[in-house]
């Protein structure tokens, strides 16, 4: 196969879908990899870095679209990358199908076959395939760091000759991969941490990393939806949650919330009132801001101060970290590709991972989740 990585175009997007390391085991695989000019730069590796690891570098996206079989990317293409697709061709990249549903019907005419890395199964196999993992887990360990910069006290307790510092207070929202990379770096910053999560069964891996398990009391355990992620819960609980996160995020310096609910919009859990009770000084990281924010307030990619408290709503905080993110990145698209395109059983639909990531197949759904879509825009 001819392999075509490309320089990402979506603002502040610094990451690539290969780094040299990749590009190796490909080219070893007996794969053709073309590099857009300059397509790493914002990871740190030159044209240069590629060239020696076997790859060839164009000048333009058009020749690698004019050329790959497949594309490796991170962001699905713009509408201008659309109109440079051949038909046929294969794209692997984050997909998130509510965002995209209004490109579907060109990709379905011109039969392009869509591998999501938003949906993979989260499997044992699957681990090392798990993009939305890893660049979470950067996510939630960059967070902690902003927000001990956006907030006006220390993290840890300090003890001087001038006085005793407290700790700042830390809470979390949302334990999934993000919310546990940011309790852990919480707790090694030295700061007091609070977690809070629709599932009780995450209290264990919360409390083992030293933190506070906050939980609305519940006989059911109905936040736990499909692979471990949360789902919507009743508006009685949702009363319930207001509340606690209500009384809880008074004392706070910090919070951080990351609560996500695969393809949905993210659930309000701070509603306007909630955050004009907070401490002047104190911070909101909102992890959520791509699917909407956990925050009432929160604007997408932008900063912003209301009643003296900061609401960071960056969606992008994976790319701040671009090396570690692009290394962590190319190697589970280069898993997930060397899974799905084997020579024993290419494009096996039998399998889960396979069928799981695989959107659309040469333009047929094979999605549930986008049939619904689809469905609904007919009616």
């Amino acid at each position: 196969m001819i392999i075509g990585i490309l320089k990402e175009t979506q603002d502040n997007e610094q990451r690539v879908a290969a780094t040299p390391a990749t590009v190796k085991q490909l080219v070893k695989s007996n794969h053709s990899v073309i590099i857009e000019n300059n397509a790493g730069e914002g990871s740190f590796i030159s044209n240069d870095n590629f060239k020696e690891s076997g790859a060839e570098i164009l000048e333009s996206a058009n020749d690698i679209y004019n050329k790959a079989d497949i594309i490796f990317k991170v962001n699905p293409p713009n509408n201008n990358e659309l109109e440079l697709l051949n038909k046929e061709s294969t794209i692997i990249s984050f997909f998130q199908i509510k965002d995209e549903t209004h490109n579907i019907e060109k990709y379905i005419l011109n039969n392009i076959s869509i591998l999501s890395m938003s949906h993979i199964p989260r499997t044992t196999l699957a681990q090392n395939m798990d993009a939305l993992s890893s660049q979470s887990n950067i996510a939630g360990y960059k967070a902690t760091i902003i927000g001990a910069d956006h907030i006006t006290k220390y993290m840890p307790l300090l003890m001087t000759a001038a006085g005793t510092i407290k700790p700042a207070k830390v809470l979390i929202l949302g334990a999934g991969v993000a919310g546990l990379a940011a309790i852990a770096n919480a707790k090694r910053m030295g700061a007091q941490v609070y977690a809070f999560d629709v599932r009780p069964v995450v209290k264990e891996q919360v409390e083992s990393l030293g933190a506070n398990f906050i939980e609305v009391e519940s006989e059911s355990n109905e936040g736990v939806g499909e692979g471990g992620y949360a789902k919507e819960v009743s508006d009685d609980y949702k009363k319930k949650q207001a509340e606690l996160i209500k009384d809880t995020i008074k004392s706070m310096d910090l919070v951080i919330s990351t609560a996500l609910i695969p393809e949905r919009p993210a659930p309000i859990l701070i509603e306007k009132e909630i955050v004009e009770s907070m401490k002047p000084g104190s911070a909101i990281i909102d992890l959520a801001a791509i699917n909407g924010g956990n925050c009432e307030l929160t604007k997408c990619d932008e900063i912003i101060v209301h009643n003296k408290v900061t609401i960071d709503g960056r969606s992008y905080l994976p790319s701040t970290m671009s090396q570690d993110a692009s290394q962590l990145y190319a190697k589970n698209v280069f898993n997930l590709f060397n899974h799905i395109y084997n020579s024993e059983t290419p494009l096996n639909l039998e399998d889960e991972i396979t069928n799981g990531s695989l959107i659309l197949n040469k333009g047929q759904v094979n999605n549930e989740i986008l049939q619904k879509f689809l469905d609904k825009d007919k009616n």
